[in-house]
């Protein structure tokens, strides 16, 4: 995969935010694929489906992060398998397949959007 992409902007949708997972491809990757439980490479951001306000990103740290899928939330884990290296996908993730109804986390409760670069599998 080239450097040379840059940070992706999400536009704050239109409409309900979906109840189900969201999976589409922005780039199709053409190396290595992720599997289930498999250690990934990523660069990614995300924004809250609501606002459109940014919660995260690894860009603004400047560096990617590196971390097994089996840790992340249930969206990351079903929606990562499948992508490719070099690919940028974009997932919509309902507040159950992410952090759980209001009042734990403060991202509970919401729909999260995030746009996720595979730089790597391991």
């Amino acid at each position: 995969m080239t450097d040379d992409r840059t940070k992706p902007e999400i536009d704050a949708p239109a409409g309900p935010a979906p109840a189900d997972l969201v999976v589409r491809d922005i780039i199709v990757g053409e190396g290595a694929e992720a599997k289930p439980g498999d250690t990934v490479t990523v660069h990614y951001v995300g924004v809250e489906y609501e606002t459109g306000e940014e919660f995260d990103s690894s860009w603004n740290r400047g560096e990617s992060i590196q971390f097994p899928l089996r840790g992340l939330i249930q969206g990351w884990q079903d929606g990562i398998p499948g992508m490719k290296v070099g690919g940028r996908r974009e997932l919509v993730i309902p507040p159950h397949l992410a952090y759980g109804p209001a009042g734990g986390h403060f991202l509970g409760g919401k729909t999260l959007i995030f746009i996720i670069d595979l730089i790597a599998v391991g």
